[in-house]
């Protein structure tokens, strides 16, 4: 997969989830978000490695993002199933981020501490975003955007090294 293509895809995919959960039609941005994943997954060297990347994605996403909405800090689109659970629509963005780890974003695997920087400054602003367009709310925004930061700056290169780990077990 090229470079255009992947931060294209995802970009689709982010915007596609969050517009469908701020209309009420998360299940739009899921749809978007899985036809991505099964193309990246498709195109993909090492499908199987990629696809477990999804899956540790998808699991640090449920965890970070349900201890957010239980702290508070922030309430999602009123599609969740419980107040404090990540809602779906929110894993899926998580499953799509992870289709970035291997192609647009390989070139900060060998750089786990500016990925904390930079995943300390992103992430929150992803959400921010999210919360303009009406996905979710930040009910305390300094304290939710503190703690995104510091998920962001453990996760992104926790998640890289993850990505760098399957790939050698895959050798």
């Amino acid at each position: 997969m090229t470079l255009v293509a992947n931060v294209a895809l995802f970009q689709a995919g982010w915007l596609a989830c969050v517009l469908g959960a701020a209309h009420g039609m998360p299940w739009a941005g899921i749809a978007v978000a899985t036809a991505v994943i099964a193309w990246h997954a498709a195109h993909a060297r090492r499908p199987a490695q990629e696809l477990k990347l999804v899956a540790l994605a998808v699991l640090a996403g449920a965890l970070c993002d349900s201890a957010l909405a239980a702290s508070g800090w922030i309430a999602f689109a009123p599609d969740a199933a419980a107040a404090v659970l990540a809602p779906w629509w929110i894993l899926a963005m998580w499953a799509l981020f992870a289709t970035t780890l291997n192609v647009s974003l390989a070139w900060l695997r060998s750089r786990l501490p500016l990925a904390g920087l930079l995943g300390a400054m992103s992430g929150p602003l992803a959400y921010w975003g999210g919360a303009r367009l009406g996905a979710l709310e930040l009910r305390q925004p300094a304290a939710a955007l503190g703690g995104l930061a510091l998920v962001w700056a453990v996760v992104l290169p926790g998640l890289l090294a993850a990505a760098r780990r399957l790939d050698r077990a895959a050798l």
